[in-house]
């Protein structure tokens, strides 16, 4: 897999995200004559033998299991088939990553006019491109003649496109602007014959597209993220210095679940940011497809001494639904986008930016960056172990923590409702 920017993950086929070309075998669990809900499993005293049995139940029978409608207090997590059954991958793939806004790249590499990146979106290649009068567009990256991929360079900057394959040209505002040996082709109407378009936008830094025609705008989707986030001044205060692309045996959601779980896990499993975070006055606020857990830093003297220099003042740590993530700090910031590999794994991409990029600034920047590193290779343990205990036949969900895990519950609901979207069932997701 190829991402904007030039990151290749070595030893992934190129479409390696697409899921629908994966074949897993199928776990299939047997469920009793009563239809267990999350919340009885706990309970169920034939819990340990549910997964060992051999019965296949339909995806709709599994998307059953999970009760959108509970609140808070009383709900459970989405039941972990949800997290190894390739049927379920397949169908985020179709409903949800498919119809939501995703982040391609980042605005600054299609500044100028002709600047272009590509990149691929599930299994859809993608090219985004600043056209000669100055628009912003992202069309598919297939060849109308014979499929081929028309672009073949990670990011560059040209007025024009031509297909390796049999030269077919086009100009970067996607128009079919020339064909080799066509003569003679009846009914044939160039105009009609362009790259195929995608919708595109931008907010801050951040090159969204999505394949939903009829999808809802990037701005009615982002809703009031653009406000939580305005006060931080990110595009005015922040440049891009660098990359880091993580792969994780795990699923997609295990990574997203325990960036949610309202640094619940941050005293046990993140000693070095523990000792900074001022847990007590952790706070967790949703949005309508968003959620901003806060916290003020400590900088006192019982404080590693890498983390309390290169995180001051208030972490931030914003989650766009369904897989995006932006961490700020005074003069630094992360963001993260997950992205599905298989339905056992994933890679978490890692944007860094910094409000000094200067040579004076490096060593402290790349400090920086150490410590992120620190800090995701404690979390990538985490999520191998999840996944593993995911698949076990003692456990089928979870209870959530009323104090911290209140976007995890929104994530869940918010997946079910696009899960189930389409389907006999229904699901509502509002946020708490």
């Amino acid at each position: 897999m190829t991402l904007a920017g030039g990151t290749v993950l070595v030893g992934l086929p190129a479409r390696a995200w697409s899921l629908s070309s994966f074949q897993f075998p199928l776990f299939t669990i047997k469920l009793p004559q009563k239809l267990l809900t999350c919340c009885d499993w706990a309970a169920d005293p034939g819990v340990q033998q549910l997964k060992g049995a051999s019965m296949e139940r339909s995806v709709d029978s599994l998307l059953s299991l999970y009760r959108p409608e509970n609140p808070l207090e009383k709900a459970s997590t989405i039941p972990s088939p949800w997290y190894f059954d390739p049927r379920i991958a397949r169908l985020e793939n179709e409903r949800v990553f498919a119809h939501t806004w995703q982040v391609a790249g980042r605005l600054d590499q299609v500044r100028e006019k002709g600047q272009y990146f590509t990149v691929e979106l599930g299994d859809e290649p993608i090219v985004v491109v600043r056209g000669e009068d100055g628009v912003l567009r992202a069309f598919y990256n297939v060849c109308r003649h014979h499929a081929a991929a028309v672009v073949t360079e990670v990011q560059g900057c040209a007025k024009q496109f031509r297909c390796p394959y049999h030269g077919w040209t086009y100009g970067n505002d996607g128009t079919l602007k020339g064909m080799v040996e066509f003569e003679g082709v009846c009914d044939f109407d160039r105009t009609k014959n362009g790259l195929v378009p995608i919708a595109v936008d931008t907010w801050e830094n951040f090159v969204f597209v999505n394949l939903d025609g009829s999808a809802v705008s990037l701005k009615d989707f982002l809703a009031n993220v653009p406000d939580l986030v305005a006060p931080l001044r990110l595009t005015e205060k922040l440049k891009f210095l660098d990359r880091r692309v993580y792969t994780l045996n795990c699923n997609w959601k295990v990574y997203v679940d325990n960036y949610l779980d309202g640094g619940y896990h941050v005293p046990h499993a993140h000693k070095g940011l523990s000792s900074v975070i001022e847990y007590t006055s952790y706070t967790i606020e949703n949005f309508d497809r968003a959620c901003l857990q806060s916290s003020p830093l400590s900088s006192d003297s019982g404080s590693e001494t890498s983390v309390a220099n290169t995180r001051l003042g208030r972490a931030f740590y914003l989650w766009l639904y369904p897989n995006f993530m932006i961490n700020a700090y005074e003069g630094v910031m992360d963001t993260n986008l997950v992205l599905p590999l298989a339905v056992d794994k994933c890679a978490v991409v890692f944007d860094y930016y910094f409000g000094d990029t200067s040579a004076a600034a490096e060593e402290r920047n790349r400090q920086s960056i150490r410590v992120s590193e620190v800090v995701q290779d404690e979390d990538m343990a985490i999520c191998d172990a999840v996944q593993r205990g995911l698949a076990s036949r003692a456990y089928l969900a979870g209870r959530l923590s009323v104090r911290r895990e209140a976007g995890e519950h929104l994530f869940h609901r918010l997946l079910h409702a696009d899960l189930t979207r389409g389907t006999q069932q229904t699901g509502n997701a509002a946020a708490d």
